[in-house]
């Protein structure tokens, strides 16, 4: 059996980002931008005001009182310049009157009268305060966003401000979903005896959109030998990526693997030293990878939150696609017996520092135990257990 780390660095060797495509903003958020941003208007776009108070110009000082002509407001007209020794009202985001280059703030003034129209300075200003200079943020031409930015939320009005509408991002990689058994039924399927619930598909669906795929859940395909060969041929047909859940065991109905074989799919591996998720295979054929994930519902969701997820990261243009872990101290001490890295389901709380709670059931067939959990704390394989109050890696769902 590999090790963890060994049969995540083979599911990501040799992986090639996919291919660009341009896309609305409102579809830009969690994509990698596959292009350099360049700034085609200054950022801000003219001289403002940062502040409500008064323009003026540095050089005629501050010692006298400043008769008050005219004034400038964020979306009014274009105001006059500013005659030398004087002041102008200005309020926040105003643009600037030609002639003046500082602003003095309003609680830096006094009025002599509203009538008299005149402006005392009580403070001493200093050349430029306050005044927000054209292109200071960004110059025309220079790089507002680089190639390889997973974009945010917050990239968003800087596109806009750019007046980009559509950017070149990389594609989502086009995810199969096959869930394989005799016992599984659909929801809303009438229950027979000793079938079960189809729960892992559906999860693994909307985990492989919050990865940043595309998922495309395929009917559910049962233990026989050419329904799953024309599961596997139509799920191969268009993916990027395959990932079939159950059948991949040694069991004498784990009919996945041979299948696999028979398609084309050229395995890699099919086993991994943790706990839960040992039966994991790994092949290609071509350039779509094809993960066969095991049934139980917390081994088929481990396995996608250790491999799958960083494959569609990776696919994706991610230069970070592994999942980055967290320190936290355990609640309680957990025992383990060496052998086997295990992922052991917790809930996590702040109490000076993370703090890590094992769920009370860790059986690979709990559904509720990973839904209450928060993320996977890890026991390294050679661990005789760790005490209460130890520190552990954890992954954060």
């Amino acid at each position: 059996m590999l090790d963890l780390h060994e049969a995540q660095a083979r599911v990501l060797e040799g992986v090639q980002p996919l291919g660009a495509e341009r896309v609305l903003l409102d579809d830009v958020v969690g994509r990698v931008l596959a292009e350099e941003v360049i700034s085609s208007v200054a950022l801000p776009a003219f001289d403002y005001s940062a502040m409500d108070g008064y323009a003026i110009d540095h050089a005629s000082g501050s010692a006298t009182p400043r008769r008050l002509l005219h004034e400038s407001r964020a979306g009014g007209p274009t105001p006059p310049p500013l005659e030398a020794g004087t002041a102008m009202r200005i309020f926040t985001g105003a643009p600037m009157p030609e002639g003046a280059d500082t602003i003095v703030m309003q609680e830096e003034t006094s009025r002599e009268g509203l009538e008299t129209g005149l402006v005392r300075l009580t403070g001493a200003p200093k050349l430029g305060d306050h005044v927000r200079r054209r292109g200071e943020d960004l110059a025309v031409g220079t790089v507002a966003l680089t190639r390889g930015v997973r974009l945010r939320p917050t990239h968003v009005p800087l596109l806009l401000a750019l007046e980009k509408t559509r950017v070149a991002v990389v594609r989502r990689p086009v995810v199969a979903i096959l869930a394989t058994g005799d016992e599984l039924r659909e929801p809303g399927e009438a229950p027979r005896p000793g079938s079960i619930l189809e729960t892992n598909g559906p999860a693994i669906a909307a985990m492989v959109r919050a990865a940043g795929g595309d998922p495309r859940l395929l009917p559910i395909v049962r233990d026989e030998l050419s329904a799953l060969r024309a599961a596997i041929d139509d799920a191969l047909a268009g993916a990027d990526m395959v990932l079939t859940i159950g059948g991949v065991s040694v069991g004498d109905h784990d009919l996945v693997k041979p299948v696999l074989a028979d398609a084309g799919v050229v395995l890699d591996f099919w086993k991994v030293a943790i706990k839960p998720g040992k039966p994991l295979a790994v092949g290609r054929r071509g350039t779509t990878t094809v993960l066969g994930l095991p049934g139980n519902p917390v081994s088929a969701l481990v396995t996608f939150v250790l491999f799958a997820a960083p494959l569609i990261r990776a696919l994706s243009a991610d230069p970070n696609p592994l999942p980055p872990l967290t320190r936290a101290r355990l609640a309680r001490a957990l025992r383990h017996a060496p052998g086997r890295l295990e992922l052991v389901r917790v809930r996590l709380h702040d109490d000076a520092g993370l703090v890590a709670t094992p769920i009370a059931s860790q059986s690979s067939g709990s559904v509720p135990s990973i839904a209450w959990a928060d993320g996977l704390a890890i026991v390294e394989k050679e661990s005789e257990g760790i005490a209460e109050g130890g520190e552990v890696n954890v992954i954060r769902f």
